[in-house]
């Protein structure tokens, strides 16, 4: 049995992202408050999986998940794309016109704008997660009162959903990453075809630094499909760079990273694994 930490409860998303990369196999969700708690679990048991939320199509990246990870030293194994569907979900029996308030995450209810535009009678209530927003409501027993989440959450819960699909913007995706301990991750990624690599450096504070690396990725066929700055505590204008790689041969990926390594500081492979189609 896999044993995973996620942020949130049975029937989050993340719930759900961690059973989709697992396909297939028996898994034990391990629920934390939060992302710092997850790596602080992880910590506790090198045995442990865990998927991590690190960037949405709509919200952008969470940043402090990046840091949470280059500090941790767990490595990734690989990505879990989910599409996230919102919905209004209730007690049974009601109609969105008895709803007066509606509990979920703030990205949550910030992804629902324009529902929540539309239907002004709603008064929205940040909550601490989409699935916990359901379970409330379903322990409170309060008519009137509904959560946003996913399909699954209301299912597990006993709600009824009102209203399907109410995100704004139906492309809407989240990335997960797939961690576990270095040894672990060793074991899993060695007779995969890896093909994609997430990376974190350092660039010294020089004209031209970040376009000589960039530079260098191109000429070796890197296709760089996301760079996020962040700064260094400390170092004022100095920042480090989070980088993930596509490429189509190892041997050229691994010597783009030769390539690179003088002009960096503090290079780091966070891991390297599958793309996620």
């Amino acid at each position: 049995m896999k044993k995973v930490a996620i942020q949130g409860i049975a029937g989050s998303f993340h719930d759900i992202a961690a059973k989709e990369f697992f396909k297939g196999e028996e898994v034990e969700i391990i629920a934390c408050e939060t992302f710092k708690q997850v790596f602080e679990t992880m910590r506790s048991d090198s045995s442990l999986f865990a998927l991590v939320a690190i960037e949405n199509t709509i919200a952008g990246s969470l940043l402090a998940n990046h840091h949470l990870l280059k500090e941790s030293g767990l490595k990734i194994i690989g990505e879990q794309k989910l599409r996230i569907c919102h919905n209004l979900a209730a007690l049974p029996g009601q109609s969105l016109a008895d709803i007066k308030e509606a509990y979920s995450h703030p990205i949550a209810l910030m992804q629902c704008g324009d529902f929540l535009q539309t239907n002004k009678h709603i008064k929205a209530i940040e909550s601490d997660d989409t699935a916990s927003s359901a379970k409330r409501v379903a322990e409170e027993g309060v008519k009137g009162h509904a959560a946003i989440c996913g399909e699954l959450a209301a299912e597990i819960y006993g709600l009824e959903i009102i209203a399907k699909g109410i995100e704004t913007n139906k492309r809407n995706f989240t990335r997960f990453l797939a961690i576990t301990d270095s040894w672990n991750a060793d074991d899993i990624v060695r007779n995969q075809n890896v093909n994609k690599a997430s990376l974190v450096f350092t660039l010294p504070h020089e004209e031209g630094s970040l376009a000589k690396v960039l530079s260098i990725l191109s000429y070796y066929d890197m296709n760089l499909t996301k760079i996020q700055s962040l700064p260094i505590v400390g170092r004022e204008w100095e920042y480090q760079f989070y980088t993930d790689l596509k490429f189509e041969n190892y041997l050229k990926y691994k010597q783009a990273l030769d390539a690179i390594s003088p002009l960096t500081k503090d290079l780091q492979i966070l891991g390297e694994y599958c793309e996620n189609i």
